[in-house]
């Protein structure tokens, strides 16, 4: 299954910048650390939020979780990084009800077995 209107998928800028890419973040700092590390930079945070999108295009959703508020989509696979790695993670996705746009929640590392 596909991320539902995924060609509408939306990374709001402070989910990256303020987020993603922030060292100064309590949570956020090891992602930031982990995506810095293949080449994401907090002065091109387009370029993280352009390939979130793709991973989402890329990667069929692994599961989907109902909340009272929408649905949550768990999408599995590689992300295609500025250095040219392909690093595995995990994103998650939010569609509230009654919209039909998904919007980035969180990415991180995904555990390789």
């Amino acid at each position: 299954m596909q991320l539902p209107n995924v060609e509408q998928a939306h990374v709001p800028r402070t989910k990256i910048t303020d987020y993603l890419l922030s060292v100064a973040h309590e949570d956020g700092r090891s992602k930031a650390l982990f995506f810095m590390r293949f080449g994401f930079s907090l002065p091109d945070w387009d370029v993280l939020a352009r390939a979130l999108k793709q991973h989402a295009t890329d990667h069929a959703v692994t599961s989907v979780e109902s909340s009272p508020f929408g649905k949550r989509y768990i999408i599995e696979g590689t992300l295609i990084a500025p250095d040219g790695r392909t690093p595995s993670i995990r994103s998650i996705w939010f569609i509230e009800d009654e919209e039909d746009i998904p919007r980035l929640v969180t990415a991180y590392p995904l555990r390789v077995k």
